[in-house]
């Protein structure tokens, strides 16, 4: 079934595949850095896991809103019960995650989930998509509706003739 469609369903672990080694520096990175390692922002230490749990709480959401958004502005048909659970598989990964990291990591998914949010809203406006979505199914069913119509009419003239005839 793949083949004839031409999809493989792997292509999705693909942009995941690419953040690993990214994710790996970064951590060594802030390992490695003692300035990163006693750094502090705001009320985090860079180099200990949040003492709040504020910056997991913010990961997990803003890795949800992300999905979410991005699922918005996909055609249905494209998406499959793993992308859409996966919505919900994969905040709640990155939030228990984020409990035992280093704060900084947590920061880095957190402005980066919120860059991603940004740049849809930007460049494919999912409400936008859902909108015209809308129209186009409200357009189809009026269409419908006025075959309908016209059928029934024709019905009627028909079966008039019909008993005229006879």
């Amino acid at each position: 079934l793949y083949k004839e469609a031409g999809i493989n369903p792997y292509t999705g672990c693909l942009p995941m595949l690419i953040q690993l080694p990214v994710m790996y520096a970064l951590y060594q990175a802030i390992w490695r850095t003692p300035q990163l390692q006693n750094g502090r922002f705001l009320w985090m230490d860079l180099g200990r896991p949040d003492p709040y749990y504020i910056m997991p709480v913010l990961a997990a959401a803003f890795t949800f809103i992300s999905t979410y958004i991005s699922q918005m502005s996909t055609p249905q048909s494209s998406q499959n019960g793993m992308t859409k659970g996966m919505t919900y598989l994969m905040p709640l990964i990155i939030g228990v995650s984020a409990i035992g990291i280093q704060s900084a990591i947590s920061l880095y998914w957190v402005i980066s989930n919120l860059f991603q949010v940004v740049q849809t809203f930007i460049l494919q406006n999912p409400f936008k998509y859902q909108r015209e979505l809308e129209e186009q199914k409200k357009a189809e069913r009026e269409r419908e509706r006025k075959v309908r119509r016209v059928y029934k009419r024709l019905g009627r003239k028909n079966k008039n003739k019909l008993s005229l005839n006879c």
